[in-house]
């Protein structure tokens, strides 16, 4: 059975990473370029979907119909508030002494495009974060890492010092949750296996 031809509407490298750890081989990075327009008084939930939607829908006006089109959206939820990716430093300082010492929620929304049908779906996670003191979030920040990650960390890489316990999907904090994205997949007759 010959395998479909991916399009993944995102420019994370951390979503193509793990797309290449499923052994996606037809795979094609096509990032949506539109401008993320949330929509207003949305839950974290109804947020992540409505932009990996919209991203899915952007990169499929240019890609064939047989082409599995798929969007995805993360945000870190505190305080029924998004933590996108920070602007600057001074933002990314101010959202990791908020995480430290306590809980928060990770959202996020997927988006598969196949053949005429649309398909969304959300994952959340919780995620602990151990009391960060002020100089390891200064030498955090100095590393690069916070500046393109939504709520201005990343599990997978040093953040991952950080977080003290996770509940739920742990690629769902990374930004791709693999369980939920293959039952997508699967109702759309997308078989990875």
């Amino acid at each position: 059975m010959e395998k479909p031809h991916v399009v993944l509407a995102s420019a994370s490298p951390r979503r193509k990473e793990l797309m290449e750890m499923l052994g996606v081989e037809n795979l094609t990075i096509l990032p949506a370029k539109g401008e993320e327009v949330p929509p207003e008084h949305a839950s974290g939930s109804e947020l992540v979907m409505a932009l990996a939607l919209a991203k899915a829908r952007e990169v499929a006006a240019q890609c064939g119909e047989d082409d599995v089109i798929i969007g995805a959206d993360t945000i870190v939820w505190v305080d029924d508030h998004p933590f996108g990716k920070p602007h600057s430093e001074e933002e990314a300082a101010r959202m990791l002494r908020r995480l430290s010492g306590d809980w928060h929620t990770v959202y996020t929304g997927v988006a598969v495009l196949h053949n005429g049908r649309e398909t969304s779906a959300f994952e959340e996670s919780r995620v602990h974060f151990r009391p960060l003191d002020e100089e390891e979030i200064a030498r955090y920040i100095r590393s690069g890492e916070p500046m393109d990650k939504a709520g201005a960390y990343g599990a997978q890489g040093l953040g991952a010092l950080f977080v003290s316990r996770i509940e739920g999907d742990f690629f769902n904090v990374m930004g791709l949750p693999l369980c939920r994205l293959g039952q997508m997949l699967k109702e759309q007759g997308v078989e990875l296996l």
